[in-house]
């Protein structure tokens, strides 16, 4: 199937899936799709995101990619969270291309100028996969311009590291992510980035509940990219990408987001087009606790 008719479907089936949401459901996703902030799952809840993108190569086929995400807040300072991906590349084919397990560990609590959180994960993925989690040491176009069936041959299990520090100051956020993966096929550490900055329209929330309200929506921008390996650390031959971003929660708490992430180097694919829709099964941790009682 056509990549861009794939995308319209899914987001055919999401704008029908949306109203039909329960106002229990509560989001807690933050603006980002690359950068990840201090905030953390809240204990015994659940959420369930889709995240989808469509990649415009300069030269290769175009595509897209689908993340399906589950994030459990196991307590205050731990989530863990696990991933299912999956791609459809235009005059090709459409496969499943692996899962991920990522675990978040936040060791001081509260608000503080600063927030440390560190970040271990484990990738089980092949050589297809086009969800573009991450940018990492010479990550370029050429990455995706192989057949299908050639590219998922090659398996890739990866320890991904990354060290995240994240402020709140005024109603802005910024956040600095620092990014070490190892392929556990003998191979060189490799390195990357991601900053984010963000802020909602508005700081003071209205004396109603509405959809439209401008605290409901947030604004910012992402810049991410590769910083070679162990190796050959810096920015020669990297790909790097710079996208504005929008996140809109719904009134059933639902959130929806959206960010054009334009390539900034030759080697950069020419853009990526993310979308992401999210909702959070609240205490649910409590009530699986509750029937095996």
């Amino acid at each position: 199937m056509h990549p861009t008719r794939l995308a319209a479907r899914a987001a055919s089936a999401l704008l029908v899936i949306i109203p039909l949401l329960p106002p229990q459901l509560r989001a807690g996703e933050g603006p980002y799709f690359v950068t990840y902030d201090h905030q953390m799952e809240e204990p015994g809840n659940l959420e369930i995101s889709l995240d989808p993108v469509i990649g415009v190569p300069k030269e290769a086929n175009g595509f897209v990619a689908s993340t399906v995400e589950f994030e459990y807040g196991v307590k205050g300072w731990w989530t863990t969270e696990f991933y299912l991906d999956s791609q459809s590349t235009r005059r090709d084919s459409t496969l499943f291309t692996g899962w991920r397990w990522e675990n978040r560990f936040r060791p001081l609590l509260g608000e503080h100028w600063i927030n440390p959180v560190l970040y271990v994960e484990f990738e089980d993925i092949n050589g297809a996969d086009k969800a573009v989690k991450e940018v990492v040491g010479h990550d370029s176009e050429g990455d995706f311009a192989e057949a299908n069936h050639e590219a998922r041959r090659e398996r890739e299990r990866e320890i991904e590291t990354k060290l995240i520090l994240s402020s709140n100051f005024k109603g802005w956020n910024v956040a600095e992510n620092f990014i070490a993966e190892k392929n556990l096929a003998n191979e060189p550490w490799e390195f990357g980035y991601a900053v984010g900055v963000s802020r909602p329209l508005g700081l003071e929330a209205s004396p109603r509940a509405c959809d439209f309200c401008r605290e409901n929506f947030r604004a910012g921008v992402e810049l991410f990219g590769g910083l070679g390996n162990w190796q050959s650390f810096g920015l020669k031959n990297t790909s790097h990408y710079l996208g504005p971003l929008i996140s809109w929660e719904l009134r059933n708490g639902t959130t929806i987001r959206f960010s054009p992430a334009f390539g900034l180097t030759g080697s950069s694919t020419r853009v990526l087009v993310r979308f992401g829709v999210s909702y959070e099964l609240e205490g649910l941790g409590r009530q699986v606790r509750q029937m095996f009682r």
